[in-house]
């Protein structure tokens, strides 16, 4: 991976993992919202991961089986560092929203906006599960370096 995204990459695939984890230890308990939220994060990156590798996507916010988080997250982490791998990234695409507007952007943008978007709903299912009684995961970026 290329040394810019690679450690954020990890970072990202990290904390995800351990919020699944949190979740899957009560999850009767966890806030029905977070629970969107979790599913969103994880869809977004495959859709974004899917543009770039021209692959089918799936909807920003559909619910995927419980059981089925983690390893779509693991399929994300893979795909990523496929595309970190084998891609220019100041190459520009051109894709379409699921409204069917077309854009175009570098994929060094998308891969920042990718980690940007998952920290941004990390820091909402947080809120959410103060709210809820239940302990917030703590996945700020500097906690994992220090770990």
């Amino acid at each position: 991976m290329t040394s810019k995204f690679r450690e954020p990459f990890e970072y990202n695939f990290h904390f995800n993992q351990e919020l699944v984890l949190l979740f899957e230890k009560d999850l009767a308990l966890v806030p029905e919202k977070s629970l969107k939220l979790m599913n969103h994060i994880l869809n977004a990156h495959q859709v974004w991961n899917s543009r770039i590798l021209n692959q089918i996507p799936f909807l920003p916010w559909q619910m995927n089986e419980f059981s089925n988080l983690n390893p779509i997250n693991e399929t994300n982490f893979t795909n990523t560092k496929i595309i970190l791998q084998g891609f220019d990234l100041n190459q520009t695409i051109l894709y379409q929203n699921t409204k069917g507007e077309k854009f175009e952007n570098k994929i060094e943008d998308i891969l920042f906006h990718i980690i940007n978007h998952s920290t941004y709903h990390r820091g909402q299912i947080a809120l959410l599960f103060r709210e809820s009684g239940i302990e917030p995961l703590i996945s700020d970026y500097i906690i994992y370096k220090r770990n």
